[in-house]
């Protein structure tokens, strides 16, 4: 058979027997990665090992395979992405695992998922007891996704009927002695104001280190002198 395409045959066989090896040892094995996450880390890495190391292999082998693989990956995300069927059959349904409160242990089963992987997984989200959970399922990428029951929700201030102004993100308004400009006309802050402030505290623009408008509207201030006798800093 002809070397190149001994290659191309082995390298497409390789990629395919990486995609069953993480569909049949389920998703806990890839946890926090999709499946293609998982062989692309996989397949790449072990092929830039052997451009490294294996030096029986000619390199032009190796950059044809570490093309393909490259190739394969990129092709099967953009399927994915034109085709629902073909996402289904690349990445997988989310696996429902809990529902009504009631263990699916057929569904876990299925994908070799163990009740101690369960309670981990539960108490990572502070969940201690499985009778909390009304549904339960394992995404396409390993981590458990969870819905409460409504005795177990937290308290939120809609339903204390506590509600607050949207808040506003902190301007930044002086740095390394420096007023920022765009940000005092991007968010209407008058450069008066800013000095009276500064004057207030007997303060130049110069002696400031940082400034901030804070979300709450108070203005915080930063010096050079911060006046500590103690200061846990010092070299």
């Amino acid at each position: 058979m002809n070397p190149y395409v001994e290659v191309i045959m082995r390298s497409i066989i390789a990629f395919t027997s990486l995609f069953v090896a993480a569909r049949i040892l389920g998703k806990q094995t890839v946890s926090r990665m999709t499946i293609f996450d998982f062989i692309a880390v996989v397949t790449l890495g072990s092929v830039t090992a052997n451009l490294a190391f294996a030096m029986e292999i000619e390199t032009r082998f190796i950059f044809i395979v570490f093309t393909i693989f490259v190739f394969l990956i990129y092709l099967s995300a953009f399927i994915s992405l034109k085709s629902e069927k073909a996402r289904k059959l690349v990445a997988g349904d989310p696996t429902v695992v809990i529902e009504n409160g009631k263990i699916l242990e057929h569904n876990m089963k299925k994908m070799r998922y163990t009740l101690d992987y369960l309670n981990q997984q539960l108490r990572q989200k502070d969940i201690f007891s499985i009778d909390e959970v009304q549904y339960a399922l394992v995404e396409n990428n390993g981590l458990l996704s969870v819905k409460k029951k409504e005795q177990h929700l937290n308290v939120t201030r809609k339903d204390l009927n506590i509600y607050k102004s949207e808040i506003k993100l902190p301007v930044e308004l002086i740095m390394d002695g420096e007023i920022l400009k765009d940000n005092l006309t991007e968010n209407n802050i008058s450069l008066v104001w800013l000095h009276e402030e500064l004057k207030l505290r007997k303060l130049t623009v110069g002696e400031v280190v940082y400034a901030l408008l804070t979300s709450s509207n108070k203005l915080y201030i930063d010096t050079h002198d911060d006046d500590l006798q103690f200061p846990l800093d010092v070299e």
